[in-house]
This record gives C-alpha cells, sequence and structure tokens, in this order.
C-alpha cells in the first residue's frame, strides 16, 4: 500500500479515536465473510463503529495517546469496536456475538478514557447500562429523604385517626 493511499485511512482512525473514548480491540481471525457482515450490521444498527485495521495504522493514528499497556495488543489481524455514548452496550453485543460461535476475542481496550485489559472485559458486561446506573444512584439519594417524609408524617397522620375515633366517641 503506497502512503498516498494509508493518509486518509490514518485521518480517518485519528477522528475515531478522537470522537469515541471507548473502544475495544478484538481478535477475529476464526470468523467468516458471514459472520463479519453480521456483526457490522448489528452494531451499525445500534450506532456503533468497526474496523479492521492494519495495526501499524492505528498506531500512528493513536500517536502519543497509546497506552504502553495497550500496544502488544496491536498485533495480529485486529479490529477496533469504537463506542462514543454507551460502552457496556458494545460491551453486551460483542459478548452475545462471541457466545454464538467463540469466533471473537476481546484483547483489550480503553472504556470511558480507562484501560481495560482483556480480564476485565466479563465485568463490563455484567454491568447495567448507563440510564440504569443513573436511576440506581438517583433512587438511593432520594430513598433517605422519602423514609424521613414518611417518618415526619406518621405522628401527624396517628393523630389525625386519634381524632376521628374520638369524634365517634363523643357522637355515640
Amino acid at each position: 500500500m503506497k502512503k498516498e493511499d494509508k493518509q486518509p485511512i490514518v485521518q480517518t482512525l485519528e477522528r475515531l479515536f478522537e470522537t469515541n473514548d471507548t473502544y475495544y480491540l478484538v481478535d477475529f481471525k476464526r470468523m467468516k465473510v458471514a459472520q463479519a457482515v453480521e456483526l457490522r450490521k448489528t452494531l451499525r444498527k445500534n450506532a456503533f463503529a468497526y474496523k479492521v485495521i492494519k495495526y501499524r495504522l492505528a498506531l500512528r493514528a493513536l500517536g502519543g495517546k497509546c497506552p504502553e499497556a495497550l500496544r502488544p495488543f496491536f498485533q495480529k489481524p485486529t479490529a477496533i469496536a469504537f463506542a462514543d455514548k454507551d460502552p457496556v452496550r458494545l460491551a453486551k453485543i460483542l459478548k452475545d456475538f462471541s457466545n454464538q460461535g467463540k469466533i471473537l476475542a476481546v484483547k483489550g481496550g480503553q472504556v470511558e478514557g480507562r484501560l481495560m485489559p482483556a480480564e476485565r472485559f466479563d465485568e463490563v458486561t455484567k454491568l447495567g447500562s448507563r440510564k440504569e446506573q443513573l436511576g440506581k444512584i438517583g433512587y438511593l439519594m432520594a430513598s433517605p429523604l422519602h423514609r424521613l417524609m414518611r417518618t415526619l408524617q406518621a405522628p401527624l397522620g396517628n393523630l389525625g385517626i386519634l381524632l376521628g375515633e374520638l369524634k365517634k366517641t363523643k357522637n355515640t
């Protein structure tokens, strides 16, 4: 491949690395063409990007931003799956696709700017989505206030019941 042909590829990869703070390095060597097309369709439908790359071009696109711990993973056939918003959803899609035939292996990656070794990939797939996590945090923050409100309302409710019973006894 000539140097002029490589330049647009490197520029495209630079843009992808700049706009997406999450990416997974994937080993795809056992994947058939039909499976690759199916994976690309699934990822595109969910607004994710998937690129099969030459690792030297990817390293050139990353430049000095590539963590040293990730450099060894840019060996042999490598594809990169990019996520800009929901890294957990992308991880779950890759995991489900891999479980269909053990055709993918995640080598490592970067999740929201933090290095993720392959051993931690299963942990990422077990997480809930960002919305679910924020919902849980909101619930946990509101729960003590809700309990305090019920505690403060209880004496007033009991006073109302007591007054109602007192009224009944005076009327009879």
